[in-house]
């Protein structure tokens, strides 16, 4: 019999999610299906609390929150070995429910939940780290760093285009070795993006030709340009349109990824950004993951 625990991050999307537990319980008392909901308190919390509640019986365990709560509950399910994923967008970015075509309505997410129709995706794993949709160095993980800091004095979600705009004039191009299933070529890029999914950054198309399920990586590298150029580039990313300026946007397809950068800089995991130098490697887990999908 199906029991399902909702793990609730009350501060994603500025605190939305928290206010989608009493509509949970309101839509589930119509369903008939013995369920939880529990809080996270701390970075990390969602993790244990999968395991938790996997132990109990609990056999599809549903983020309630954006990108890095899904990852949590994610980890706890891969490594509790059981269990199948199920997501409500209501975090910020929620860019794997747009790969996986899960509604933003709340009433159309748990449907897609309590009926049952599921896919096994891939998992990638970045040095130590899980992911499950992108991970990327460059232009657009400084972004995110600076983003952090805006937020701390504006909390709306014009800081990330406050971010783009600040990034765009101090950022400089990174030189890297790149190795891709064990061909090493030297790059002066802006950013590279290796992923399962097809979207980052709240809805940018940066990977329109990934498919989650495949086996391999999708790598985007979009090499050193004019900053004119680069501000005529980054919209048409919105449309995954930007594939089509082959002079400075390269396509790969990989089981591996390397990257060795000469100085420290960011890597962007799912929305969270960590400090990396030297060497990056980008593997697939050969286990996949159970989550629930919209046919």
């Amino acid at each position: 019999m199906d029991k399902i625990l909702f793990i609730i991050n009350p501060i994603a999307g500025g605190g939305r999610a928290e206010q989608i537990a009493p509509m949970i319980e309101k839509l589930m008392k119509d369903i008939k299906i013995d369920y939880n909901i529990v809080f996270t308190k701390k970075p990390k919390d969602a993790i244990k609390i999968s395991k938790e509640g996997l132990n109990k019986g609990y056999n599809k365990i549903v983020a309630v929150g954006g990108d890095g709560t899904v990852n949590e509950v994610a980890l706890g399910i891969l490594e509790s070995g059981k269990g199948t994923l199920g997501i409500i967008p209501s975090g910020t970015g929620n860019d794997l429910a747009r790969t996986l075509n899960i509604p933003f309505n709340l009433e159309e997410a748990i449907s897609v939940i309590t009926k049952g129709a599921n896919k096994k995706i891939d998992v990638g794993v970045v040095n130590k780290d899980l992911f499950l949709n992108i991970a990327s160095i460059g232009f657009d993980s400084e972004v995110v760093k600076n983003t952090e800091k805006i937020k701390q004095k504006i909390k709306s979600s014009i800081a990330y285009f406050i971010s783009v705009i600040i990034t765009l004039f101090n950022f400089k191009h990174l030189n890297i070795k790149l190795e891709i299933d064990n061909t090493l070529v030297d790059k002066n890029i802006f950013l590279v993006a290796v992923g399962n999914g097809k979207y980052y950054g709240g809805g940018l198309k940066i990977l329109p030709m990934a498919l989650i399920e495949d086996g391999y990586f999708h790598v985007c590298v979009v090499n050193k340009m004019s900053k004119l150029k680069l501000l005529i580039l980054l919209p048409t990313i919105l449309k995954g349109k930007h594939i089509k300026y082959k002079k400075y946007v390269e396509i790969f397809k990989a089981k591996k990824v390397k990257i060795i950068t000469e100085n420290k800089t960011y890597l962007n995991i799912d929305g969270e950004v960590k400090n990396i130098e030297n060497e990056t490697l980008f593997t697939i887990k050969d286990e996949k993951l159970s989550i629930f999908v919209n046919n």
